[in-house]
C-alpha cells in the first residue's frame, strides 16, 4: 500500500512538473513568437477579429499620420506618394504585400487583440465599431522621403539609420520602392523584388565593409596588433587563389590602422590566416553571426559565417569580408553602432509607443541591450581607425565638414553580377547626434564612389534630426 501511494506521489509530481513545464514553454513562445504569431497568414482567427475593428492609425516619430482607415476599415496611407512610397516597407500596406511590416507584425495592437477585457466592453457598449490601437513608431518620414530622394535611379540597394543609444530605426528602406496606393499590376515581375525588405531579408557578403570586425578579431587574439606590421607586395597565393587589391596596389609595409585606410584585401587576408578560423568565427558570434534574431518589432534573417569549406583560402577571402559570409544591412548597422555605442550592440526598435482610443498607453520604447562584443577601449580603437577611413582613406567621399563621420567603404562581389555591390557603413560621433547607418548600392560600383557619397549627403541631412 506505501508503495503505491508513493509512485502516486511521484506521478502526481511529474505531471505538476510537466504542467509547470507546458505553461512555462507557453509564456515564453507568446513572448517570443507572439508578434510571429500574430502576423502569420495562417492565422484564421486574427483574420476574422479584423473585420470587426477600425485598425489604428500610425505616425511617424514626429507624428506625421502614415496609415489610417475610414469607418469602414479600408486603409488610407500618407496623402504625399513620395512619402508613403518612402516608408513603405517598414508600414507595410493592407494587402501585406510587405512581409513583417508594422502592418502585420504589430497587429496585435493595431486591432487591440493586446487589449484588456475591460477595454472591449467598454468599446462594445460604446454603440461604435470597436477601434485599434493608435501607433507612433520610430522612422522619420522627412528623413525617409530625403533618403529617397538622394537614392541612385534605378538602382536596388537598401539603407538603415539608427540611432546607436537607443536602437530606434529612423531610416529603414529597400530599393526600388513602390507605392502602397498604387501598386503597378506586373510589379511581382521585376526582378529586382520591391516587395521584399532587402534591409532584413537580403543576406550578402558585405566586402571590405567586414573588415571592420576583422579588424576587431584581431584585438581579441593577436597581442601586438595594433604595432605589428604586415608587408603587401601587390599579391599574396593562398593555395590556388590569389588576392590582391583594387588597381593591383602594391602598399608596402602597413599597420593594422593604415591597413583598414587604404583597405588593404592582402593584410586583411593575412590576419584572418593568423587570428585563424575558429578566433574569426568567435569574433563574428560576439556581434550576432550564427544567431536566431528574435527582436521585438521586427523580423531579420539571421547572418552566418561560413560552417563548410574552411580551406585556408577561404579562411583569408573572410578577412577582407569575402568568402560565403552572409549579413543583411540591418545586421551591419547594428554591428557598426555596437562600435560607436562603447562595445555595446542594442536591439533594434521601431515602436515608440502605443495608445488605446481611451488615450491609455499600451506599450511603449523600451531600450534593450542585445549584444555587448567589444570592451570601450577595443570600440575606441576601432573607431580612431575608422575615422581615419574617413580622414585620409578610401572613405573621404563621405566626410561632412563640421562633423567626426567615421566608416567603411565595402565593394562586394557576388557571383552572376557585372558590377560590384557598393557598401558603406558608418556613424557620427557626435554626441548629441548618435546616428549610425548603413548604405547598399546593388551592381554599385565600388563603395567609396557611389555609398560613401551617399551616406555623406545623409550624414548632412541628419545635422537637422536633434531627438
Amino acid at each position: 500500500m506505501k508503495l503505491i501511494k508513493r509512485n502516486i506521489r511521484i506521478i502526481v509530481l511529474a505531471v505538476i512538473l510537466l504542467l509547470g513545464s507546458l505553461v512555462g514553454y507557453g509564456a515564453y513562445s507568446l513572448g517570443s513568437f507572439g508578434n510571429r504569431w500574430f502576423s502569420s497568414a495562417s492565422n484564421v482567427y486574427a483574420r476574422q477579429q479584423k473585420n470587426d475593428v477600425i485598425p489604428g492609425r500610425i505616425y511617424d516619430r514626429n507624428g506625421v499620420l502614415l496609415a489610417s482607415s475610414d469607418e469602414e476599415g479600408k486603409r488610407y496611407y500618407h496623402t504625399d506618394s513620395a512619402v508613403r512610397s518612402a516608408v513603405v516597407h517598414v508600414v507595410g500596406d493592407s494587402a501585406n504585400n510587405v512581409a513583417y511590416g508594422v502592418e502585420s507584425f504589430m497587429a496585435q495592437y493595431l486591432y487591440g487583440f493586446s487589449d484588456s477585457y475591460f477595454d472591449r466592453l467598454r468599446q462594445a457598449f460604446s454603440g461604435v465599431k470597436r477601434r485599434g490601437n493608435d501607433l507612433r513608431i520610430s522612422v522619420d518620414a522627412s528623413l525617409s522621403r530625403y533618403i529617397a530622394s538622394a537614392f541612385p535611379s534605378g538602382k536596388a540597394g537598401a539603407v538603415v539609420v539608427m540611432n546607436y543609444k537607443t536602437g530606434e530605426l529612423l531610416s529603414l528602406m529597400s530599393f526600388p520602392l513602390f507605392d502602397p496606393m498604387n501598386i503597378p499590376k506586373n510589379i511581382e515581375e521585376n526582378p529586382q523584388k520591391p516587395f521584399w525588405n532587402k534591409a532584413t531579408r537580403w543576406l550578402s557578403a558585405p566586402g571590405s565593409a567586414f573588415k571592420m570586425l576583422t579588424f576587431a578579431a584581431a584585438l581579441k587574439n593577436i597581442p601586438d596588433a595594433l604595432t605589428k606590421t604586415y608587408e603587401c607586395t601587390g599579391a599574396y597565393q593562398v593555395g590556388d587563389s590569389v588576392i590582391t587589391d583594387a588597381g593591383l596596389a602594391s602598399h608596402g609595409a602597413l599597420t593594422l590602422k593604415k591597413a583598414l585606410e587604404v583597405s588593404c584585401n592582402i593584410t586583411f587576408a593575412k590576419v584572418a590566416l593568423e587570428v585563424g578560423d575558429e578566433g574569426m568565427r568567435k569574433a563574428g558570434q560576439a556581434f550576432g553571426m550564427d544567431d536566431y534574431f528574435l527582436f521585438t518589432d521586427l523580423v531579420v534573417e539571421n547572418s552566418a559565417y561560413p560552417a563548410t569549406n574552411r580551406v585556408n583560402k577561404e579562411i583569408a577571402w573572410t578577412g577582407p569580408g569575402q568568402s560565403a559570409l552572409l549579413l543583411t544591412p540591418l545586421h551591419m548597422t547594428m554591428m557598426t553602432a555596437a562600435i560607436a555605442n562603447d562595445g555595446v550592440m542594442m536591439e533594434p526598435k521601431i515602436l515608440l509607443q502605443a495608445v488605446s482610443d481611451a488615450g491609455d498607453t499600451k506599450a511603449s520604447l523600451t531600450p534593450r541591450a542585445y549584444r555587448v562584443p567589444l570592451q570601450p577601449f577595443e570600440a575606441d580603437v576601432i573607431t580612431e581607425a575608422l575615422r581615419g577611413v574617413v580622414t585620409s582613406g578610401t572613405g573621404t567621399r563621405a566626410a561632412v565638414s563640421g562633423l567626426k563621420v567615421c566608416g567603411k567603404t565595402g565593394s562586394a562581389q557576388v557571383s552572376g553580377q557585372e558590377e560590384t555591390n557598393a557598401w558603406f557603413v558608418g556613424f557620427l560621433d557626435e554626441p548629441d547626434l548618435p546616428y549610425a547607418l548603413c548604405v547598399v548600392v546593388e551592381d554599385g560600383g565600388g563603395g567609396g564612389q557611389t555609398a560613401a557619397p551617399l551616406a555623406a549627403k545623409i550624414f548632412t541631412e541628419l545635422k537637422n534630426y536633434r531627438y
